[in-house]
């Protein structure tokens, strides 16, 4: 008996050629239909539609997220609102449940806006992850680092979910609860009904709009009681939302909630 190793042309009782590759071989094959795809579909920023440079990995370019405009310090410890050195006004938005809030960038201009709107309405839900890891390196109190359990992400209606392909809350959750070790809770909290976007509402407005849109899964109120818990969403305005989650979550047996977005929408009086 004849044994062929993986080199050879082929076996006895196979008459039939067979022809493997070696991996140096097949990685210069990638190497190459890589570099003609490129050449034919040149990438570009999601953003400002610069093409990226080679070794730029990310849907954003290294340039846009240099000019990311960041929320400015002095900020405030519990709700990481810039303060401008005066007292706080935007921890009045919060209730006392609601132990912190962080959020990385202004949601304002090309670059702010254009990140959240490349996840949110733009289907490029590959950038989350380069925002999560911005997220992630955001600075906290010590008990909301030492106490907080996991994530969970603010849920959408079946309908937005089906119009969009996915929930950007999600995207964002995973690459981000990786990086903190924590586990990701989407079974804990649903939306009980759709409701209207708050892109274009007053204040007021937003406040009806997400009252009683949220509720604690019954079966999950062991699993959340005493918990801390982080709800990540994409942008924060008025925290309507945010806080309508958060009250379903204490109600369903949450001690203390906390809140994490990517984008802030500036507030009257904000510098930026």
């Amino acid at each position: 008996m004849v044994r062929g190793d993986a080199g050879s042309i082929g076996d006895v009782g196979d008459p039939r050629p067979r022809l493997t590759f070696g991996a140096e071989q097949a990685s210069a094959a990638l190497r190459i239909g890589a570099a003609l795809a490129e050449l034919v579909l040149p990438r570009a920023c999601t953003v400002c539609e610069r093409l990226l440079d080679r070794h730029e990995s990310g849907l954003a370019c290294g340039r846009c997220w240099a000019r990311l405009p960041l929320l400015p310090v002095p900020q405030c410890e519990r709700c990481g609102h810039p303060t401008y050195g005066e007292k706080c006004r935007w921890c009045e938005l919060l209730p006392p449940y609601v132990r912190a809030a962080r959020s990385v960038a202004w949601a304002s201009g090309q670059i702010g806006l254009g990140i959240v709107h490349a996840l949110k309405y733009g289907g490029w839900h590959r950038v989350a992850p380069e925002m999560a890891t911005r997220m992630a390196r955001l600075d906290w109190p010590l008990d909301v680092v030492e106490e907080r359990c996991a994530v969970v992400p603010v849920p959408l209606s079946r309908k937005r979910e089906r119009q969009r392909g996915y929930n950007q809350s999600v995207q964002l959750a995973a690459p981000l609860a990786a990086r903190w070790s924590v586990p990701v809770w989407t079974d804990v909290l649903v939306r009980t009904r759709h409701t209207e976007t708050q892109t274009r509402l007053t204040p007021g407005d937003r406040l009806r709009n997400v009252s009683g849109a949220f509720r604690a899964v019954s079966t999950a109120r062991h699993t959340l009681r005493g918990a801390h818990l982080v709800v990540v969403d994409d942008v924060v305005t008025t925290a309507a939302t945010l806080n309508a989650c958060a009250a379903a979550l204490c109600d369903g047996g949450a001690r203390v909630v906390s809140f994490v977005t990517f984008g802030r929408a500036p507030a009257l009086g904000d510098r930026f």
